[in-house]
């Protein structure tokens, strides 16, 4: 593919040319004369200017305070992320976009001096408070006192600068002149060049409403519905869920049952650990139970003061250490260091007790080898702590048995709760006293004194911190990587603290209507996920501070008391233990790799450029409308929601550039302000809910008309009047009379217009009408030819017309009225030239797509001399059509391909031309929006993370293509010497069979059905020649439906016939007959003739 690079615009005038530099610093200006002036002189906006290629005008080429010629590498990053640029400024005129870049050049030297981190502090919204609003108001009522109602685009500056206090040097006050005049441009959406004060709330406050929904959008998550339930028997309750390391899921029951599942809840193992005892002896019971993933073993406390380990493969018993002081109501394990770990339990007495073991593996071993009690290895506690390697340590923390316990390696600190309030949840250390030197010396005295388990000691206050909560806490989590600690009990509420402020909480979530029972912060996620006692479960996002999901019980199915608990980050699923295990699994999107980048989550149907801000905007099948800004390719605004749950399947932006126009498959078009989200007005055709497939704007006699076509069939005209403020929805006119009685006959899939009364309109079944926009009468009428090498007969052939265009320089040119000017797709990737001024001709028709795919979008570039035409494979071709299908004979050959490249791995849905910047959008299923060259340089993708500028091309991604693109199949090209390989070998197995043929002489001829007798047999048939509707969403609406039952069954329909007596013997049918006796050889057959 030839991509050969050329000169190409880099302003919006078209006139300059941007130079083959080798990076980013040099088209900068980087490299200057020496006899220029430095930063510091200052005489600097006065300095020579350099000669550029503006015809004659000159542009400032400053250079470095160091005189080095180049610019630091943050200020280079900060103005590529930025992109500083002036909307307002009239795009075509050479001396105002002269003036901006020398403004732009003195913005450069204020950035120079300023830190990257105050580069922030330079968007205007972010300069605008609840002060400034006030002056602004003030300023507004005092305008209206002197006889004012309204502001021009001066006075809205100047009131601006003066309450917001935007002063400075004359560079920043331009910047900040551009940014205000664009502010009153997207507010000032009819573009009347006046303002209000309402209109000004209304902006802003809906703009920040949107960004706040979107943001909510970005961060939706919800489990799926219903939970998948699995029933148990109904026994003993489970205590505790956890997960290991290989993803099973383990479970204990209070009678000893452990039980390991699969991530889906399949049942893999199942045992009682407990031993029998006998009848008149009380059944041993479990308290809770925890993993040592680095030993292999369960650790398991019971209600005999026991702490138990089995082999977490076998569930066998390793060794118990019997004789605790207390009961193990709840606990914890933590591995510190090399075979080093710490195992802890809260009591009843509130007491939090830990065991610090060194040589675990060594400890464990010397204690299997002991004598058995209950046919499991046991030491008694006080006879565990003479050995050095293991050490208790029991503090006395609440004044209540402890809730929950866990030990925390980030923070080198215990958190134990209980329901007693002053002593709700302590945050202490493991080892008491901060001072290195009284730790030793206590250490010292614990060693003389010998092991005394039973005296638990009181923490010194430097050693712990005291949170007081009403009703104590139930459950909590904390997250080292928020500094978060949140906390739930009986009284309903979820607080949310700051570790080392147990004054105050920091925020408090309110929604459950029961007590927490569980809360989980995940490690990688901003979220909370809690669950009450009345089985409901709700998400939180941390920083908004608000419920984002809320999954009711009967929506879950969860049924039930309420007993464990578990979230499982690596499988994102929460698992729920009541009478039965349940798992909520939560909705995720599947990951894309990271050199995939996508600009929506859903398919894009449709993207248009505004030339008056310069921005980008797209609508996905997910009815979401993004902006972005094309000089960076960073998203601006978002808002979602257009047409409710159905598709944005077109848009269209006014002449002015201010307002946009969505068509949905509701049927509707709708009129939006797309800086703000704000709806303005409906068009809507009553009574009918036919999808739009295709929108336009039109100017007759000085009046804006929108015209709407799709699966109605119909050319819908709605009169756009913006001062009509009292008509929210609004109906078409009526339909021209030629179009109810000669109009489509199928659906109408695109339509285009021509200045100044021309209209073009595709349909489905192949058919073009061009219409007189005046008089509403039909001008001409064409069907799509069928391609040169299409056989005839009854098959369905698919004539559809997914694109149309006028060539407008033609149409308004008197010496091309034999020349073609509208050009529409056809069958199988051919396109189709037409004349309309001389009563309509077919003058030409040629194969644009080299995969024979359908076209799916056309658009004609530098005044039609160059024709762009996009596949449903994500192709774009283009061709040089200025000599082309000028008539009046018809053309026997295509135009010359220019250039092609693969822009999407999927259809292309948008294609538009950009002739200001000599650019081309384009927008596919595949979820993406790009930006390329006229030449095929890939710029990049609307989305991705690092910015570009349009007239930069060091920050193009240009020589690199999209990833997905580059390992498509279909972008493989194809080597001669593998088509040589192929057609040879293709060749050679047509001739092997050919040989075949001969050498097999069958004494009769075989049974042969031509093509000529398979198509007599389906002419005589009676077979539907149409297939249907097309191929889109609806043809798969009702596949899930069952089939009618209207009039006779299946087999009612059936035919019968009469079976004969037939004898229990029959002789064998001579299949030689027909040359196919499996069992008789040709060849063995003429042995004996050759041997005679």
């Amino acid at each position: 593919m030839n991509l050969g690079k050329k000169d190409r615009s880099t302003s919006a005038s078209g006139k300059l040319e941007t130079q083959n530099v080798p990076s980013i610093s040099n088209e900068l200006g980087c490299g200057v004369a020496n006899d220029q002036q430095p930063w510091g002189t200052p005489t600097w906006p006065d300095a020579p200017r350099k000669k550029g290629p503006l015809d004659g005008q000159a542009t400032f080429q400053p250079q470095d305070p160091d005189g080095k010629g180049c610019y630091p590498e943050w200020l280079e990053r900060e103005i590529l992320k930025l992109g500083h640029r002036s909307h307002s400024v009239d795009l075509g005129d050479v001396t105002s976009l002269t003036d901006r870049q020398h403004c732009s050049m003195d913005s450069m030297r204020s950035l120079y001096e300023q830190k990257p981190s105050e580069l922030k502090n330079w968007l205007i919204e972010q300069k605008v408070s609840l002060e400034n609003l006030t002056n602004l108001k003030m300023a507004f009522e005092e305008l209206e006192n002197d006889g004012r109602k309204s502001l021009d685009v001066t006075n809205f500056k100047r009131i601006v600068k003066n309450c917001l206090g935007l002063h400075g040097v004359r560079c920043l006050l331009e910047y900040y002149n551009d940014q205000i005049q664009e502010l009153f441009m997207k507010i000032d959406y009819l573009g009347n060049g006046q303002i209000k004060w309402d209109q000004f709330c209304t902006f802003m406050q809906l703009e920040y409403t949107e960004k706040d929904e979107s943001l909510s959008r970005s961060k939706s998550l919800a489990f799926t519905l219903p939970a998948s339930v699995v029933t148990m028997s109904h026994s003993q309750p489970v205590l505790r869920i956890l997960c290991n390391q290989d993803s099973t899921v383990i479970t204990i029951r209070e009678n000893g049952e452990v039980s390991y599942w699969s991530p889906e809840l399949q049942i893999r193992k199942s045992k009682v650990v407990f031993q029998e005892r006998p009848v008149n002896q009380k059944s041993k019971w479990a308290t809770d139970f925890v993993i040592m993933p680095q030993y292999n073993k369960l650790i398991v406390g019971t209600g005999d003061r026991e702490i138990q380990l089995y082999e977490i493969s076998s569930l066998e018993p390793y060794c118990q250490v019997s004789a605790l002081e207390t009961v193990p109501l709840t606990m914890d394990y933590c591995y510190t260091g090399h075979d080093e770990c710490v195992i802890l339990f809260g009591d009843a007495l509130g007491c939090v007790n830990i065991m610090i073991m060194t040589l675990v593996g060594e400890t464990l071993r010397t204690w299997k080898k002991l004598p058995k009690v209950e046919k499991m290895p046991s030491v008694a506690l006080d006879q565990a702590l003479l050995s050095p390697a293991v050490k208790l340590i029991q503090w006395k923390v609440h004044e209540d048995w402890v809730n929950e316990v866990k030990y925390f390696k980030s923070i080198h600190a215990i958190i134990s709760t209980s329901s007693h309030e002053h002593t709700a949840l302590v945050i202490g250390c493991m080892i008491p006293m901060s001072n290195l030197k009284e730790r030793k010396t206590w250490e010292g005295k614990t060693k003389k004194a010998g092991p005394s388990p039973g005296i638990p000691q009181q923490r010194i206050a430097w050693d712990h911190t005291v949170f007081s909560i009403y009703k104590g806490v139930k459950t909590f989590d904390f997250s080292h990587k928020h500094r978060l600690l949140i906390t739930g009990g009986l009284d309903r509420l979820i607080r949310m603290w700051n570790p080392y402020m147990p004054s105050k909480p920091t925020g408090i979530l309110k929604g459950h209507s029961a007590p927490i029972f569980y809360l989980c912060i995940p490690p990688e996620d901003s979220r909370i996920f809690s669950v009450s006692m009345d089985n409901t479960v709700k998400i939180w996002d941390i920083h908004d501070q608000r419920c984002m999901f809320t999954a009711h019980p009967k929506a879950s199915l969860l049924r039930g008391d309420l007993t464990a608990c578990m979230y499982v980050q690596s499988i994102r699923s929460l698992y729920v233990g009541t009478d039965s295990m349940a798992r909520l699994s939560l909705q995720t999107r599947p990951l894309l790799p990271s050199r995939l980048v996508v600009s929506h989550r859903e398919p894009v149907l449709c993207c248009r450029y505004s030339e008056v801000f310069r921005q980008v905007v797209s609508g996905s099948e997910g009815s979401v409308v993004k902006v972005w800004d094309i000089d960076t390719g960073m998203q601006v605004f978002e808002f979602g929601g257009a047409h409710g749950l159905s598709a944005v399947a077109c848009m269209t932006i006014d002449p002015k550039g201010r307002r946009l126009v969505t068509g949905g498959r509701d049927g509707c078009l709708k009129v939006w302000n797309f800086n703000n989200g704000h709806c303005l007005k409906i068009f809507k055709k009553e009574g009918e809910d036919d999808e739009v497939c295709d929108c336009t704007y039109l100017t007759v006699n000085r009046k804006s008309y929108v015209v709407s076509v799709g699966w109605g069939r119909r050319v819908n005209v709605y009169i756009d009047s913006p001062d009509d403020d009292l008509h929210h929805i609004q109906n078409p006119q009526p339909p021209w009379p030629d179009d109810l009685r000669h109009g489509h006959q199928d659906d109408i899939l695109c339509v285009a217009e021509c200045p100044p009364s021309l209209l073009a309109s595709g349909s489905h079944d192949g058919e073009v009408i061009v219409w007189n926009l005046v008089s509403g009468h039909l001008q001409c009428r064409f069907l799509t030819p069928l391609p040169p090498d299409q056989g005839t007969g009854p098959f369905y052939v698919d004539r559809s017309v997914l694109s149309i265009i006028f060539l407008r320089s033609r149409t308004m040119n008197v010496k091309h009225t034999t020349a073609a000017c509208l050009v529409s797709s056809g069958h199988r990737g051919y396109l189709n030239f037409w004349n309309i001024q001389t009563g309509g001709k077919f003058l030409a028709s040629f194969e644009a797509s080299k995969m024979k795919r359908k076209v799916t979008k056309l658009v004609a570039a530098r005044e039609d001399t160059l024709l762009y035409v996009a596949d449903e494979v994500g192709y774009i071709y283009v061709f040089d059509i200025k000599a082309y299908a000028l008539g009046p004979e018809p053309e026997d050959k295509g135009p010359k391909m220019v250039n092609y490249w693969r822009a999407h791995i999927s259809t292309i849905t948008s294609l538009q031309a950009v002739d200001s910047d000599r650019v081309l959008l384009t927008a596919s299923t595949d979820c993406t929006v790009r930006l390329w060259s006229i030449h095929g340089e890939f710029i990049g993708t609307f989305g991705q993370s690092e910015s570009w500028s349009v007239h930069t091309p060091a920050s193009w991604k240009h020589p690199a293509v999209p990833y997905e693109i580059l390992i498509d199949s279909l972008s493989m090209p194809t080597h001669p010497v593998l088509e040589k390989y192929s057609l040879d070998t293709r060749t050679k197995a047509r001739e092997d069979d050919l040989n075949a043929d001969a050498h097999s002489k069958l004494r009769y001829h075989p049974l042969t059905i031509t093509d000529r007798d398979i198509e007599e047999e389906i002419n005589s048939l009676s077979y539907p020649l149409e297939p249907g509707k097309r191929l889109r969403h609806e043809i798969f609406k009702h596949t899930t439906k069952l089939p009618s039952h209207r009039g006779p069954k299946v087999y009612q329909s059936l035919k019968y016939f009469e079976l004969g007596d037939a004898p229990t013997t029959c002789m064998r049918p001579d299949l030689s007959l027909a040359g196919i006796d499996p069992f008789i050889s040709s060849s063995a057959e003429e042995l004996p003739e050759e041997s005679q």
